[in-house]
Order: C-alpha cells, then sequence, then structure tokens
C-alpha cells in the first residue's frame, strides 16, 4: 500500500513532468509566433499560455489528480485562475519585455514558474479537492492495491 506522503510526492513530480511538457508547448508555441508574427509579446504570449492550459488540463486531471469530477466545472475553475493570472502576467511581462526591455524569453520563463507553483496548488486544494483519486485508473489501482493486502 501506498502511503499518503508517497503519494503526495509522487501527485507533484507527475505535475511537474506533464507541466514540463506543457511548458515545452509553451516555449515552441511563443518562440515560434514571437520570431514569424511579428507581433508584440502579450498575444504571443496569450497564444501559447491558451495552448499549454488545454495540454496540462487534461493531462493532470486524468493521470496527476485521478479525478472523475466534471470537466466541464473543472474547467471553469480553471478558467477563473487563469482569468487572475493571465491579466496579471501579461501585463507585468509586456511592461517588462517592452517597456524594460527585459528578453522576452526570461520573462516567459519567469512567468512559467510562477505559473507551475500557483497552479499546483490551486488545482490540489481547489479544483480537485474532493474529487482527487474518483476516476478509474484510480478505482483499478485501489482494487489491486486491496487483492496484494489479502493476499499477504
Amino acid at each position: 500500500m501506498i502511503s499518503q506522503k508517497k503519494k503526495e510526492t509522487l501527485r507533484v513530480v507527475k505535475f511537474v513532468l506533464f507541466s514540463a511538457s506543457a511548458g515545452i508547448i509553451e516555449l515552441v508555441s511563443f518562440t515560434l509566433l514571437n520570431e514569424l508574427s511579428g507581433w508584440s509579446y502579450w498575444p504571443c504570449y496569450l497564444i501559447a499560455l491558451i495552448l499549454s492550459v488545454i495540454w496540462n488540463f487534461t493531462l493532470n486531471r486524468r493521470f496527476t489528480f485521478k479525478s472523475a469530477n466534471n470537466v466541464p466545472v473543472a474547467m471553469a475553475k480553471i478558467a477563473a485562475f487563469y482569468c487572475v493570472f493571465t491579466p496579471v502576467t501579461t501585463i507585468l511581462g509586456n511592461y517588462l519585455a517592452e517597456e524594460l526591455m527585459w528578453n522576452e524569453y526570461l520573462v516567459t520563463g519567469m512567468n512559467m514558474a510562477l505559473n507551475i507553483t500557483t497552479e499546483y496548488l490551486y488545482d490540489r486544494f481547489v479544483v480537485f479537492r474532493k474529487t482527487l483519486d474518483t476516476n478509474s485508473i484510480a478505482r483499478r489501482q485501489e482494487a489491486a492495491e486491496f487483492a496484494e493486502r489479502e493476499m499477504d
């Protein structure tokens, strides 16, 4: 049987790995838009962020938090998070990149670091708090662990 501490540690590791894959999507799409479109910082950042959020939500709901909750409700909660996070980081990022002339990639990296930290906490304790480990994957794991305990 997996202890609660190990389960939470594994949850954090999965979240970081899935977020890293979302980060790759965000960086690649940001780079393509930034280098090829001629747009200012904010539309490049915003489009790249939306793509990464959809990817990250999909993977983390299913495999990290193993939640069987209502997808539209969970997505609405994520949208609420990004209604705060996105304007703050877009305005601040645009100010840093366009006004203070900070490197766009440094600014994007700082936003990504802030995002991974705040979103994990929000997902864990707000979005999926009551529905952790309720999907079919979690139920199968629980059944396998129960069977293993019974055999001992």
